[in-house]
């Protein structure tokens, strides 16, 4: 494989696979510590998945497992699906991947505009159910001519390509001075890859585990005991099994990691060292950073930026999807305030005037997600346009998009201050209307349906 560094031109996007660079972590605390970033969000499909996504198809094709025609299949949680996307489309295999249903919108968009068939499954559930996302990517399979199971938690090909490629790269980047890595698991290729290289070179480079809290692989290290999973906002590592591949034998310290610190991490290794990664990276600087902390001696420590924060910026990047999911607290008032999920006084409110046209409407509640929208003159609540208008007006004449908004929002209002009682408000919400919210004389927001949802969820942590 060439290095993104090459001089020469690549003669394809598959050559740029691997030769990441290394960088040294300057303005966050490490302790003692010097923390070095292998970042893997700079291969072409945008995560070290690329590697084992090459690795597997060329394994399998040596082995005659595969050929021209063939589908492949695989379950993933990550970005192991986009690794095979990018591989399967230039080699030109069909592929079907199933995803549990919590991988962000902008990795299954991904996948999607790579050509890749898309089976989407509960991630609530656990291994021995038929929608877990393992289970029924195997059965997907069976019933499929020429097709051929991927299987990247048991396939040799996995861990190989680490082993080969990821460990000496840092070795060599690192002057072969390693005293820790720090890596998660998810198929656990990459610590398993890792851990038979170093075993070779380097057998006294330490590896750490950085964990998911609700996941079962740190309390297996620390107790060498199976607890019961829980579940996870992080995507892409932490596991309820232990995968047939992992060799965990070398792992000396573990670390379990909530998803409020691996967000907030992330967010913070944006701010403090310009690196836009995803939420498994948080988990693993989170981890690392804690680790360098604790050391007593200064010690070179490695870990990944495992894929790009752009999968996530409808995620952890967003401030108010962080808000929603209870990750970033907001101030209390015990009150209504407290259901607004997008005060009109940050800015957050998107609206429309009497004079915009049912198109404009229309295409703000589409990029915004909104059923619903405020009619705002003189910055005063002067009606609501909801999708039901819009369709009423242009179901029978498409040209009536061009319409004004004004003749046909709903003007009959329902406002609220922010001392009605909650009881109220829900009985308005069951009548299919929204809360106009005022506080001080001022609008404040829209309480609607998903913001109470989203305040009786927040109260569950």
């Amino acid at each position: 494989m060439k290095g993104n560094g090459a001089q020469e031109p690549a003669e394809g996007i598959l050559e740029l696979i691997g030769h990441t660079p290394l960088l040294k972590v300057a303005r966050m605390d490490c302790g003692p510590c010097e923390l070095f970033l292998k970042l893997e969000n700079q291969n072409p499909g945008g995560s070290i998945k690329d590697r084992i996504g090459l690795s597997m198809i060329a394994a399998a094709e040596r082995d005659g497992r595969i050929s021209p025609g063939s589908t492949l299949v695989e379950a993933t949680a990550g970005n192991t699906g986009l690794g095979l996307a990018l591989v399967a489309a230039q080699k030109g295999y069909k592929l079907v991947l199933v995803i549990p249903d919590k991988m962000s919108q902008e990795k299954i968009s991904h996948l999607r505009a790579l050509g890749a068939e898309i089976v989407m499954t509960r991630s609530d559930v656990e291994k021995g159910h038929p929608e877990y996302y393992q289970d029924l990517a195997e059965e997907i399979a069976r019933k499929t001519p020429n097709s051929f199971y991927v299987n990247q938690f048991n396939n040799p090909a996995n861990p190989a390509a680490h082993e080969s490629t990821t460990g000496p790269e840092i070795w060599e980047q690192m002057g072969h001075l390693v005293d820790a890595v720090v890596c998660g698991v998810g198929s656990s290729g990459t610590l398993t890859g890792l851990s038979r290289f170093f075993a070779r070179v380097s057998p006294a480079t330490e590896f750490v585990l950085a964990d998911p809290a609700g996941s079962v692989l740190a309390s297996y290290v620390r107790n060498k005991e199976l607890g019961k999973a829980g579940s996870w906002f992080v995507e892409g590592i932490g596991e309820d099994f232990i995968p047939p591949i992992a060799d965990l034998s070398r792992v000396r310290r573990a670390y379990t990691v909530s998803d409020a610190e691996s967000f907030s991490t992330a967010r913070e290794l944006l701010r403090a060292e310009g690196v836009l990664a995803g939420s498994s990276t948080g988990t693993l600087v989170a981890a690392a950073l804690r680790y360098c902390r604790e050391c007593g001696e200064a010690k070179r420590v490695v870990t990944f930026v495992c894929d790009s924060g752009n999968k996530y910026l409808s995620k952890m990047f967003n401030d108010y999807w962080m808000a929603d999911q209870g990750f970033l607290k907001k101030t209390a008032f015990s009150d209504l305030r407290d259901l607004v999920g997008r005060p009109y006084g940050e800015g957050s409110v998107s609206w429309v005037k009497p004079g915009d046209s049912l198109l404009t409407a229309f295409m703000r509640m589409r990029l915004y997600e909104y059923s619903q929208l405020p009619v705002l003159e003189d910055e005063k609540v002067v009606g609501i346009l909801d999708e039901a208008d819009i369709l009423m007006a242009v179901h029978n004449d498409a040209a009536n998009y061009r319409k004004p908004v004004r003749e046909h929002m709903t003007r009959n209002l329902v406002t609220v201050q922010h001392s009605t009682p909650l009881n109220e408000m829900f009985a308005l919400l069951d009548k299919g209307l929204a809360g106009i919210l005022y506080h001080e004389g001022k609008f404040y927001g829209l309480i609607t349906r998903v913001d109470m949802l989203n305040h009786l969820r927040r109260k569950l942590a």
